[in-house]
């Protein structure tokens, strides 16, 4: 079984928002397969199927994104999954806007969702599937970029970039990490 999270904040006043291209993500891999993430299970919104003939569960930590270890951890300790089980998909400011990084392991890259999952399962060697947002501007406060909303000029290439994580997430089902960062990094 893999578990798949995406990350974001909860409540409507953050859909759509930078920080939550994860949540995004998860919600296109949901609706391809049928999944219905509406479940309520160790601090997380789940759902529960089968993509690609692997067994899988999706899930939107309800923590705040800071807080999405306390989450993860908890979902991989009650199912006794290893790390490599995990595909967690967040936002990333260092990306042009749209475009994809695949990783097998990493820093937290200054994300604080990834930060506390790194600290929560005392390793940094689970799969990323990154989302850039775009470089925050010198005059902006991160916290705002993030949680800020994508002009609508930039809308059609972040949509592009959420299926494309949705396709990488959905081949590192079945195919090695190298293979797949070798097909959409």
């Amino acid at each position: 079984m893999k578990i798949i999270a995406g990350l974001g904040n909860y409540g409507s006043e953050y859909d759509k928002t930078r920080h939550n291209v994860g949540f995004d993500t998860l919600d296109e891999l949901a609706g391809r397969h049928g999944i219905s993430v509406t479940g309520f299970e160790r601090h997380s919104l789940v759902g529960k199927g089968v993509i690609n003939g692997v067994k899988v569960i999706l899930m939107k930590p309800q923590t705040y994104m800071n807080l999405s270890g306390v989450a993860i951890r908890a979902m991989v300790d009650y199912y006794d999954c290893d790390t490599e089980d995990i595909i967690v998909i967040s936002d990333d400011t260092a990306l042009d806007c749209g475009r994809i990084r695949v990783r097998p392991k990493g820093s937290a890259g200054g994300h604080n969702g990834l930060k506390n999952i790194i600290n929560e399962l005392g390793t940094n060697e689970f799969t990323r599937v990154r989302i850039g947002v775009g470089e925050k501007p010198p005059e902006w406060d991160m916290v705002d970029w993030v949680l800020g909303r994508f002009p609508d000029d930039l809308r059609p290439e972040v949509d592009e970039g959420i299926k494309k994580a949705a396709d990488a997430a959905e081949a590192l089902l079945g195919e090695s990490v190298e293979t797949v960062m070798n097909r959409f990094n």
